[in-house]
C-alpha cells in the first residue's frame, strides 16, 4: 500500500490510498463519513433507485484496511450512518461484520448530524469529540483557528485537468495545523476542495492530498479547478 506521509500539528500522519488516515505512533485508524445504508434510504424514499450494497462495500473496505494496518483504535468522524434509522435497516451479515470489526479492535463512533444516538451495543463507543496528543477528532471542523483539528463532514474532491480531461477525486485537505478527511462511504457524494464553504476554513495555503487508485498525490489548491460538471 502506498501511503502519503504527510505532519500536521507535528505530528507524522499517514494517508492511505482508500481515504483513510493513519496515525502510526498511536496506531489509530481514522474514516470519515461512512453514510451506511444510504442506498435503502434512497430506496424508502423512492428518490432514486440505487443498489443497496452500500453498507457491504464500505464494510468491506474498512476490513480490509484493519487487516492491513492493524490499528489498535478505530475513530469514525461521524455520518457513519446516513440517517437516524439506518442503524435499523442494517441486514444481519452486516450487522455480523460490524460486531466482528468491533470485537477485534477499539472503535470510537464520532456523533455525527445523521447518526442514531447511540449506535447498538455492542458496536463501541460513542463520543461527541476525542482528543489524542495534540489532535482532537470531531465531526465538523470549528471555524476559526483549530490546531491539530482532524475532521470530515465535508467529503472533499479534488477537481483536475490531465492531458485534457476533467477528473474528480476524493482529496484529504491541510494545511499543517488542520486536517479534513475524505468520505468513505462508497455512495457518499462530495464538494468541491474550492468551495467557499472549504476554503474559509483554511486562510492562508493549503494543500489536497489527492486520493488515486493505488497512491495519494499531494498538490497545492492552486493546481485545483473548479468542479468539472460546471466547465464549458
Amino acid at each position: 500500500m502506498n501511503r502519503l506521509e504527510f505532519i500536521c500539528a507535528g505530528e507524522p500522519l499517514e494517508a492511505l490510498p482508500m481515504g483513510a488516515l493513519h496515525w502510526p505512533a498511536e496506531r489509530l485508524l481514522a474514516v470519515a463519513d461512512l453514510h451506511l445504508e444510504k442506498g435503502s434510504s434512497y430506496a424508502v424514499n423512492a428518490r432514486k433507485l440505487l443498489p443497496r450494497y452500500d453498507t457491504r462495500q464500505t464494510l468491506g473496505a474498512l476490513a480490509a484496511l484493519i487487516d492491513a494496518v492493524q490499528p489498535h483504535t478505530v475513530v469514525c468522524l461521524g455520518d457513519s450512518f446516513h440517517d437516524r434509522a439506518a442503524a435499523e435497516r442494517i441486514p444481519d451479515q452486516e450487522r455480523g461484520e460490524i460486531e466482528r470489526l468491533a470485537s477485534r479492535t477499539r472503535f470510537v463512533w464520532i456523533a455525527g448530524n445523521h447518526d442514531p444516538l447511540p449506535p447498538p451495543s455492542g458496536w463501541g463507543e460513542v463520543a461527541e469529540e476525542i482528543k489524542a496528543g495534540p489532535l482532537v477528532f470531531r465531526h465538523e471542523a470549528l471555524f476559526g483557528p483549530a490546531e491539530g483539528e482532524v475532521s470530515g463532514h465535508y467529503h472533499p474532491v479534488a477537481a483536475l485537468t490531465v492531458r485534457g480531461r476533467g477528473l474528480r477525486r476524493r482529496c484529504f485537505l491541510t494545511d499543517g495545523s488542520r486536517l479534513i478527511l475524505p468520505a468513505f462511504g462508497a455512495y457518499a457524494g462530495g464538494l468541491n476542495a474550492l468551495d467557499p464553504a472549504i476554503s474559509q476554513l483554511f486562510p492562508a495555503d493549503y494543500d489536497a492530498l489527492v486520493v488515486g487508485r493505488d497512491a495519494v498525490r499531494r498538490l497545492s489548491w492552486r493546481q485545483l479547478r473548479p468542479d468539472p460538471a460546471s466547465w464549458g
